[in-house]
This record gives C-alpha cells, structure tokens and sequence, in this order.
C-alpha cells in the first residue's frame, strides 16, 4: 500500500498557474485521507522545490519570496535502494540534508514538459508508480497532429486542418497562407503543443490571419490551422480507468464568451477554482444517440492511445448535421475534470484515490514483467577489447 504521495507540478509551461491551482485541488481533496502529502513544485525556471508552504494558495501570491523560503531538492536513490526527495540545499559542516519517502506521485502538470512525458519519463527512471498516463500516451497527446493521425487509425473523425514548422513560414509564406486561405473563409489557429486555449485564435482574411500566426510561434514552433466548424458546439468527456476497466463519464457542454472557449472563460471566472469556474452545462445538452457515439469514441481513443489515470477528450460538434470531430485529448485535465465525475457519482477525493489506485496497480504490473537480462555479455567483450567490437552487431 502507499502512504507518501508526492504532489508533482507547476512548471516552465505557460499554463504554469492553472498547474498550481490543480495541484492545490488535489491537496485540498486527499487532506482527510490520512495519506502523508509531500509538494514538489517546479518552478517556471525549472528548479525543483518542497516545503509545506507549497500546499498553500496564498503563498504563490509572491513567487520570489516562496523560491527564496522553499527548499531546493531532488530525486535521489537512497542505501536500501528507493527512490527519496532530497533536500540538495548545502547545510553545516555536520549536518545532513533532509529527505522524504515517495511511494507514488500525483502528477498535476498541464503543458509542456510536466505533460508531454518528460516528467513521466523522470519517474520511470526512477521506478516511482505516478498517475496518468505513460511516456508515450502523454507525448503523443500533447502534439495535436499526432493525436488526430491515431483518431483518424481509429475510425475517428478529425476537421481537415494544415499544419506546418516556423521555418516553413519564413521559407514560403505567401504559398503556405494561400492553401490556408484555401481552407475555408474563417480558420482556427492553434500551438501544437499547448492547452488551454493558450494561442488559438479563430480568424477570416489574410491579414487577421497572418497576425495569429504570428501570436502562436510565440508559443510553439508549429502551429496547427484548421478549418472552423460552424455553428459550433463544443463537447467533452473524460475517461477513468486502466484499459478493459476504463468507463467514460457524462458529456459536457462547456460555455464560452466567444465561440470557442477562451483561456479567460476556463480558468478566470473564480480565482483558485481552474476549470470547475468555467461555466458549462452537464449533462451536455444533446440526444442519447451523439452522447452514446462521443463517449464510446472516447473510450477507444483511451484504449488504443494507451492512456490511464484521467483524460478528458473534446470534440467539435456541428450544430446543424449533428457530426462530431475529435479536437484533441487532455492526458491531465484542468482539475482532473471532477465536476464531470462528480456528476457520474465520484466525488473528488474518490478521484483522487481512484488515480493513486490505479498508478500503483500499473507499476506493480510493469514492476512484475522482465526488466532486465541477465547476461555476462560485457565481461566477455571486455575481453576482445574495443578493437574486437568494431565492425559487430
């Protein structure tokens, strides 16, 4: 069984802020528990730091004195074998640096290198159990044209869309804005790597257009244009679960300002709250029929991607012929989408304890299989040298 949780987030993601406000979520639903909470806070420079001052919003109200007061840290491997957080702050002559068990890490980054797999690869290497999906799940569900090439695999709908590198755009932009342009009179503009509406623009002509293509290479070094599905309704659905055990919840129909959901309408309506600000209606008002379709799609999607923990799919629906397109997958939603589980009868701290569950159920199976052979292939080359290696396979 596990008793240290090791709360992962923040971040050099520009989704950094809505990382803290989950991450604090998630503390505020595991305090009763009993579980022994321990924060690791990435900062937006990419230093690792713990301290119990982390667990508490009001702190991240002055970000350098909380750097400054927090403690500096690391994973390490201890004399038994496990893997610890370590104070890696320089003491006295005489004193040893502090450090704190992991049995298994909450991982509550969104964006960037906390939710493409890098982190994820970090706890591999260090043979920690972390909720959520894996390495490749995560990175193929962070880059939108990846996702959309393994939805269409699975007999999913995606909107026609063009997407392209910022040294194409410097090389030949008035041949890549025609085929743009050719796309449809009015576009999406996204970052291919980013989430919360960070970036997306919907836009018609070509000057507006060029202006938000612009906007998004300050984010990502490819964008991703698409075709504007319209009228537009935007519905979503996340998926719990482990593979053959992975049920999907009721439906959501987010509601925006504009016509897409804004940064501002997910995450500004009520400071401390993240996306359980948002306004939105659930169930999603739509028939049994598209419900039924969006949530069986999500599920396919979470099996064949290979994904675990939580993940909330959305999809673009036309509102006049009723077809839907899958937009993209979040391995590590806004708030974990618990507003959604709520309303499928898991409260928030059973959330929690289903992905701490099931983090630690995936590592005792990965942790069964073979990882290692055991051979003495090195002593035996070591013989030859390295002249008797050269031209071998």
């Amino acid at each position: 069984m596990y008793q240290h949780v090791l709360i992962a987030f923040g971040g050099a993601s520009p989704e950094h802020e809505v990382s803290v406000i989950s991450a604090m979520q998630a503390a505020s639903a595991l305090k009763d528990s009993g579980l022994e909470l321990l924060p690791l806070y990435v900062t937006k420079s990419g230093r690792f730091l713990t301290g119990p001052q982390l667990l508490e919003l009001e702190s991240y109200k002055d970000l350098k004195t909380l750097e400054q007061t927090a403690l500096p840290c690391a994973f390490q491997t201890d004399a038994m074998g496990r893997t610890v957080l370590t104070e890696t702050r320089k003491g006295g002559l005489f004193s040893k640096p502090k450090s704190w068990p992991v049995d298994v890490v909450l991982v509550a980054f969104h964006g960037a290198e906390g939710e493409n797999g890098a982190f994820q690869g970090l706890c591999e290497q260090y043979n920690l159990p972390y909720t959520g999906s894996g390495v490749m799940a995560s990175s193929v569900g962070m880059d939108k044209k990846a996702a959309k090439i393994m939805a269409v695999s699975c007999g999913v709908p995606v909107v026609e869309g063009i997407d392209f590198r910022e040294y194409e755009w410097v090389a030949g932009r008035d041949t890549l804005l025609e085929q743009l342009l050719a796309l449809d009179s009015t576009v999406v503009v996204k970052p291919m790597q980013l989430g919360s509406s960070i970036g997306v623009e919907v836009v018609s002509g070509r000057e507006p257009l060029i202006r938000a293509i612009e906007t998004g290479f300050r984010y990502d070094a490819r964008l991703l244009v698409e075709k504007a599905v319209r009228p537009l309704r935007e519905v979503n659905c996340a998926v719990l679960g482990n593979g053959a055990d992975a049920q999907a919840s009721v439906c959501e129909q987010p509601k925006g300002a504009e016509e897409l959901l804004s940064f501002q309408d997910k995450y500004m309506g009520d400071a401390g709250k993240g996306m359980a600000s948002a306004s939105r209606i659930i169930p999603a008002p739509i028939s049994d029929e598209l419900t039924t379709a969006i949530q069986q799609a999500s599920l396919k999607l979470f099996r064949e991607l290979g994904a675990a923990g939580v993940a909330r799919f959305d999809f673009l629906v036309n509102d006049t012929s009723g077809k839907f397109y899958f937009n993209e997958i979040n391995t590590i939603p806004g708030s974990f989408s618990f507003y959604l589980w709520d309303k499928s009868g898991v409260s928030f701290p059973q959330l929690m304890t289903k992905l701490l569950d099931i983090a630690v159920a995936r590592h005792r199976e990965k942790n069964g299989r073979v990882r290692s052979y055991d051979t003495n292939l090195l002593s035996t080359k070591a013989v030859k040298g390295i002249k008797g290696l050269k031209g071998k396979g």
